[in-house]
């Protein structure tokens, strides 16, 4: 049983992680050149995997089902805890509004498609989020056994996704340079916001139990799952594709379409929806039992029917509102999502790891678990997470250019 919640985990962790985002990477590095865009996913998977481990050893000192409005209150007082609310909530609604839309609109064409009808995208955007919202409710267990089902179809559309560009891989496209370098600082925002799945640790953490050996195996490897998919999905369109042609196309539909017509095969956007779809559907589920389980702890609601039924009307009825009555609203806030997931996976876990060893070293305890890189990690992390909210608000002032 142990070994099946850790497999589950991981799969949750690599489901969350895996949106439909990625199938954007290929146009967000495209001036970088495969290599210098392989060593920016490197590094930012470093360093998210690092964050995360840090987050195992704040929570072995915590409760099993504490969450991170819990953890900020013990170890950051009322000021941190409400920094830490505020980016949770403020991210964690942003991106379910955006699957919401995504998704909704997705299931509206393919109703509309076997019904032989017209189905709105609103009524499209209720049916997904109902279908979500009752997996999640159930509990992590049901979540679990989704995703599974899910990720191995994911899995089976990006081997046919694969099967089709790889053949077509030509050397000369993977090794070319960077065209400007102020591109590899506007690509880091894009390919660090691919490595956020730090809004599910806390349920993660409570499905398993403190078990630190077993959580930080499911961090590593779960973690790890994405960076292998996003190598070679990498690989697959920049190998396919030269630089200029990459850059020319300027929205995820144009890369398909090129994609298609280069290979002359029509399986090949056929392939790319049926993962964007899956994708979509594992992130969402992913994201929204992070926010769940976060909601019933700030809210103390109980986990019996009437209880998990108000956190799910909680968690699921604003953005499903926003995603149908403001789409324009969650599409501006997406634009300070990368800002967002800094506090939420760099910032609170440096502060909340350096407020608990001082807590241990006045007290002489030992800590059973401390991530490895003492003071000196956690400035290197720090200054990692200044780069990217850097990075990101110079694009929206126009400084450096937008990708992504």
């Amino acid at each position: 049983m142990a070994l099946n919640k850790t497999l589950g985990s991981m799969l949750i962790i690599a489901g969350t992680t895996i949106g439909a985002g990625m199938l954007a990477l290929p146009l967000a590095s495209a001036g970088l050149g495969f290599t210098t865009a392989l060593v920016a996913m490197f590094g930012m998977w470093a360093l998210m995997t690092y964050t995360a481990l840090l987050m195992i050893e704040v929570h072995q000192h915590s409760d099993t089902n504490a969450t991170l409005n819990t953890l900020a209150q013990q170890l950051l007082g009322r000021k941190g805890q409400i920094i830490a609310n505020f980016a949770m909530i403020f991210l964690l609604y942003s991106l379910c509004a955006a699957y919401i839309a995504g998704g909704g609109s997705q299931l509206s064409e393919k109703l509309s498609g076997w019904f032989n009808t017209s189905i709105p995208p609103q009524l499209g955007a209720l049916l997904f989020t109902l279908l979500i919202a009752a997996i999640v409710s159930v509990g992590t267990h049901t979540v679990d056994l989704v995703n599974r089902l899910l990720f191995a179809a994911k899995i089976v559309a990006l081997a046919v996704m694969l099967g089709l560009l790889v053949p077509h891989v030509e050397g000369q496209h993977l090794v070319e340079m960077p065209v400007q370098k102020g591109l590899i600082l506007s690509a880091l925002p894009v390919v660090f916001t691919s490595f956020g799945f730090h809004g599910s640790i806390p349920s993660i953490v409570r499905y398993i139990g403190i078990d630190i050996k077993t959580l930080k195996k499911v961090m590593i490897i779960g973690s790890a799952l994405p960076l292998f998919i996003y190598v070679l999905w990498q690989l697959a369109s920049q190998g396919v594709m030269s630089q200029p042609e990459l850059m020319a196309s300027t929205t995820l539909g144009s890369f398909i379409a090129s994609l298609s017509d280069l290979l002359h095969n029509p399986m090949v956007s056929q392939s790319v929806s049926i993962f964007a779809d899956l994708a979509l559907a594992t992130s969402f589920l992913g994201v929204s039992l992070g926010l769940f389980d976060f909601m019933a702890d700030s809210l103390k609601r109980s986990s019996n029917v009437s209880g998990r039924m108000q956190t799910g009307m909680i968690t699921f009825l604003p953005p499903l509102a926003f995603a149908i009555f403001y789409p324009q609203g969650f599409i501006m806030a997406l634009g300070y999502a990368a800002i967002a997931l800094v506090i939420l996976a760099i910032f609170l876990p440096v502060a909340m790891v350096r407020s608990q060893r001082k807590k241990h070293n006045i007290s002489k305890e030992i800590s059973p678990y401390k991530v490895k890189g003492g003071n000196f990690g956690l400035i290197i992390v720090t200054m990692a997470g200044v780069l990217i909210i850097s990075a990101q608000t110079l694009q929206m002032v126009g400084l450096i250019p937008a990708v992504g």
